[in-house]
């Protein structure tokens, strides 16, 4: 092979890699667009059981697909980074970045929060009945949202 058609080949070659790696990962579906409002968060302590919201809407999370979670704590606003891979049908690995968040003074009954906290440990996702259930890290707890927009 004439070396002008190697490097040509070789090139392309680099090129196409450069590309696959730099390329951003393809939406984790069904996340990536969504909003959820907080049915839950279950707790593996048995002294802390399971917390409600009594007003489910004060509490959210919008996946943005730019990396971007607004959430609604309460009285509160936050915004974080978020990853996620798809591992199987319907689930996945998740994690949050540093939530960066106003700091009102809610009612003693918030759980923004507790919620606040417990979205730094989350590390997996299921979508089980349309639920979408947040896994905690070394199982402590599981956070259970449901939707509240179509994609």
């Amino acid at each position: 092979m004439p070396a002008s058609k190697t490097a040509s080949v070789a090139l392309a070659a680099s090129i196409a890699l450069l590309a696959a790696c730099t390329t951003l990962p393809k939406e984790v579906e069904p996340l990536a667009g969504s909003s959820w409002r907080l049915v839950e968060i279950q707790s593996m302590d048995d002294s802390q059981g399971t917390a409600r919201p009594s007003n489910r809407d004060r509490y959210t999370v919008e996946f943005n697909p730019d990396g971007t979670a607004y959430m609604q704590l309460d009285c509160n606003r936050g915004r974080a980074p978020w990853k996620a891979e798809r591992t199987g049908d319907d689930q996945g690995t998740l994690e949050f970045g540093n939530i960066a968040s106003t700091m009102a003074m809610c009612p003693p009954e918030s759980l923004g929060e507790k919620l606040g906290q417990q979205l730094g440990f989350v590390r997996s996702w299921v979508i089980r009945d349309g639920q979408l259930n947040m896994s905690l890290m070394a199982d402590g707890g599981i956070i259970v949202w449901e939707r509240t927009s179509s994609k």
